[in-house]
């Protein structure tokens, strides 16, 4: 069986004492490529996912500002952005953004530079990988005025109505180890009733890790337990999740 984590942050300290184990863990456990999001810890450094994808040949890499880094971008950081777009291992731009929840950058800064990183991703023609947390409503808006490509909805965190908003953009929506909480209703609902070809699964290591493991630091091989919840949640096997959200990855991606 073999399975995709669409979104993991492997370049934090919570990683440095054994990256290299994680990574092996998550090869042994079935998860045979990983998309690692470059945010890092904001401008300057926007290579915190190159670094990791030109190291081992099945990890690949996104560049973008993280809302809670947008007060540290300027107009250097969009041309440099620009410029990492053409590395060949560079698959789509984000986590892009709001986040009204902690406001580690003013909202109208966020807004600024969501709208700046859609415009490059125009003009690349690349996937985004949105975030948006006690946003929906601002987040839909820009999106709906200035986005007509192809992107992935990141951790999801709404219900039925988002996911359907979402997927009439569409985005692709993506499943992380909160699918797995018992009090998770409404999100698990959504991931009964989205379409079969428009659903990834993810693990946005090292946070949110899923039941079992729930509290502890995550990691990319814990990503089979939400493919697990997620083929009880559908009535389907997990190696039918698995095969379908491996598919789906890689057809958005352009690695099919």
């Amino acid at each position: 069986m073999s399975l995709v984590d669409s979104h993991c942050h492997l370049d934090g300290p919570q990683f440095d004492a054994d990256r290299e184990g994680a990574i092996q863990r998550a090869l042994d456990a079935g998860v045979t490529t990983l998309l690692a999001i470059g945010t890092g810890n904001g401008p300057p450094d926007l290579e915190a996912g190159i670094r990791l994808a030109d190291r081992y040949p099945h990890i690949y890499a996104t560049v973008g500002v993280h809302p809670h880094h947008a007060a540290k971008a300027t107009d250097r950081t969009i041309l440099e952005l620009e410029a990492l777009l053409r590395h060949p291992k560079v698959l789509g731009l984000g986590e892009m953004g709001l986040d009204y929840h902690y406001n580690f950058s003013p909202p109208d800064v966020q807004r600024d530079v969501f709208r700046a990183q859609l415009d490059l991703a125009t003009r690349h023609a690349k996937p985004i990988i949105i975030h948006t947390r006690e946003a929906w409503d601002d987040t839909f808006a820009i999106l709906e005025a200035q986005w007509k490509g192809k992107g992935i909805m990141h951790c999801f965190s709404g219900g039925p109505a988002e996911a359907q908003r979402s997927l009439a953009l569409g985005f692709h929506i993506s499943f992380a180890g909160v699918v797995t909480f018992p009090k998770a209703v409404d999100l698990q609902q959504a991931a009964r009733e989205v379409p079969a070809d428009r659903y990834l699964i993810e693990t946005d290591a090292p946070y949110l890790a899923p039941v079992p493991y729930r509290g502890k630091r995550n990691e990319p091989a814990f990503v089979k337990h939400t493919a697990d919840k997620l083929a009880v949640i559908r009535g389907v096997s997990p190696e039918e999740i698995a095969a379908q959200t491996t598919n789906n990855f890689r057809t958005l991606m352009g690695l099919a």
